[in-house]
């Protein structure tokens, strides 16, 4: 597994009925088709958001910029269950147009997405979304990897860098 390093990391939004929003760092993410276009993401039976996306059937995926390393490192960390990780990671949420979860502020894109299969797989459940709307910041331009443990920009350079 180690060898899967630098990985691409994206961030799911989820919401509770309320609306109560939560972020989990991920890193098992893929585009599931072209026409109409999806997204996959494989998230952990005992992460707070599993419970979410299954319950809510839908989330935003986000790709952060490189300025939001600490932000996605405080969202992969601490369980939404405990801690509010909008408030911990300083991050700012704009409405969706179509689902209940917010958008991020300052992520390359974000895409809006209702859930239209799901599949267990072992641990995790993989979670098929349909894109309802795309949005994209063309203000950001460098993307943040997980490279073993450390978020950097996708070309991080010589190890210990």
């Amino acid at each position: 597994m180690a060898r899967k390093y630098p990985e691409h990391i994206v961030l799911a939004v989820s919401a509770d009925a309320a609306g109560a929003a939560d972020v989990i760092t991920l890193g098992w993410a893929m585009p599931a088709s072209g026409v109409p276009p999806m997204w996959a993401v494989s998230i952990g039976h005992t992460r707070h958001s599993h419970g979410l996306i299954a319950d809510g059937g839908e989330f935003v995926l986000a790709f952060p910029s490189v300025r939001m390393a600490e932000a996605c490192r405080v969202c992969g960390s601490v369980s939404g269950r405990d801690v509010d990780k909008l408030a911990a990671a300083g991050l700012r949420t704009e409405p969706a147009a179509f689902v209940r979860p917010p958008l991020l502020a300052g992520c390359l894109a974000n895409f809006e997405c209702r859930v239209i299969a799901s599949l267990v797989t072992g641990d995790h459940t993989v979670f098929v979304g349909e894109v309802l709307a795309a949005h994209v910041d063309d203000a950001e331009s460098d993307r943040v990897y997980n490279f073993a443990g450390r978020f950097v920009p996708a070309h991080p350079g010589p190890a210990g860098a």
